[in-house]
């Protein structure tokens, strides 16, 4: 069975990649902690994305993508801060491609909210 195209699931996985990447940058120079937080938090957007595919109802699915909004928005705290640090690599393309990633997930959200509102 060909499965349908789903461009959020599709730019997180593209963006876990490019988030391990950096991570491996961050470890190079001995970065471990922030490499660590970072790893997580980038990685999850898209596990949690991944999740929501298979929701069991429309309010689970809106649980799934704020959880994964709230570890975009962990990430974007961890790229902010090796942006700010002067001894850390930074990264500015992966914060351009998250903002999307946010952009596009609070759309979901508030748009999922509105079909359910529509139905009751």
């Amino acid at each position: 069975m060909e499965q349908k195209e789903n461009a959020i699931l599709n730019l997180t996985i593209e963006f876990s990649i490019a988030i391990i990447s950096f991570v491996e940058e961050l470890e190079a120079k001995r970065k471990f902690v922030v490499a660590n937080q970072l790893l997580k938090s980038g990685t999850s957007i898209g596990a949690n994305v991944h999740e929501a595919q298979n929701a069991e109802s429309k309010l689970d699915f809106i649980h799934k993508l704020k959880i994964a909004h709230k570890e975009a928005d962990e990430t974007m705290y961890w790229l902010i801060i090796c942006e700010q640090a002067k001894t850390y690599p930074t990264n500015s393309e992966l914060k351009n491609k998250l903002e999307i990633i946010i952009k596009i997930l609070s759309k979901i959200i508030s748009s999922t909210k509105k079909t359910i509102n529509q139905k009751n």
